[in-house]
């Protein structure tokens, strides 16, 4: 049958007068070249955005925004932009992560060296046998007071790393009575603020919030026990609840000394100190503000602190209402 087409076809082409094969023969040349040409400028696209694939891959910047071409060239562009810029992304947050958890090393290995320094030295000098039993006594006491500080350093990193090691809003999840919260810190705290002769008052009232009541607890009792570290005898703590443009804040008042002349978001930075040596004699580890803010940014809140005009400080608590 094919082979009957064949020669039916041929047939046909001899019968045809000579003057039409001088026309059939431009018009395929002119075909043949303008499909050339369309063949061209179609793969073109495809072939600029294959040399921008492989300049990607030998390191160089490149744009794959779409020119407008060709619409099948178009989308791939889109689609390799997306991947590109996720790469990135993936790539910058890993790079934080790395540079976060070797400042954090970095930090960690500072203040432990410091208290294992201490209680090195003292043991070394308790093992002269000449040594006078008020000296013994004394440098006993610091190796327990160093060891102490010790242990609370490290349950503050345990406590730092559980809370950034869990999702936000991590545990069971509950309508929380701030002002419940409040009272629970203080009574908590009784015996401490009492010790140091700590006027603590609880005002006004704030909306509900969604979150983990334990979390919050904790957040509000370093707030609170950092401000009476900070007080002089008899000096005063005000807790003051209230609602503002849709968020339940709360403001932790004292009337101290204040964190002086320093940029406010360090002070919730790890380790950081404002003054160190009277941090490290309060029994401060440098981490209590850093959990409160993991802590308030895991509720989607945030944290602040601000010096107030008549003196001492002020930290700022601001979580979603639920009304």
């Amino acid at each position: 049958m094919a082979t009957a087409l064949v020669l039916f076809a041929s047939e046909l082409l001899f019968e045809l007068p000579w003057y039409l094969f001088l026309l059939i023969l431009p018009v395929s040349f002119i075909t043949f070249v303008l499909s050339l040409v369309i063949g061209y400028f179609l793969a073109e696209p495809l072939r600029l955005l294959l040399k921008k694939v492989r300049a990607y891959r030998a390191g160089a910047q490149v744009s794959f925004e779409p020119d407008g071409r060709l619409l099948e060239a178009d989308e791939l562009s889109d689609a390799m932009g997306e991947l590109v810029n996720k790469v990135e992304s993936q790539q910058a947050d890993l790079s934080r992560e790395n540079r976060r958890q070797n400042e954090f090393v970095s930090d960690v290995a500072h203040e432990l060296r410091t208290p294992l320094t201490a209680i090195r030295g003292n043991a070394e000098m308790l093992q002269d046998p000449d040594l006078p039993d008020s000296m013994r006594v004394k440098f006993s006491g610091i190796i327990v007071s160093e060891a102490e500080r010790l242990s609370r350093l490290v349950n503050d990193l345990l406590t730092l790393q559980r809370i950034e090691n869990e999702e936000a809003h991590a545990g069971e999840l509950a309508r929380v009575d701030l002002r419940e919260i409040a009272q629970n810190v203080v009574d908590t705290l009784h015996p401490i603020l009492e010790e140091r002769e700590a006027n603590v008052q609880i005002v006004g009232e704030a909306p509900d919030v969604l979150g983990n009541a334990d979390r919050l607890q904790e957040a509000l009792t370093n707030l609170v026990e950092n401000a009476s570290r900070f007080i002089e005898p008899g000096g005063h703590i005000v807790i003051e609840l209230s609602g503002l443009h849709g968020n339940s804040v709360i403001q932790v008042k004292d009337d101290g000394t204040g964190f002086g002349d320093i940029d406010p978001s360090l002070l919730f930075d790890r380790f950081y100190r404002a003054d160190t040596s009277r941090a490290r004699n309060t029994g401060g580890t440098g981490l209590g503000l850093a959990i409160v803010k993991s802590i308030i940014e895991a509720h989607d809140g945030t944290v602040e602190a601000v010096n107030l005009p008549e003196g001492g400080a002020n930290f700022i608590i601001a979580i979603p209402s639920i009304g």
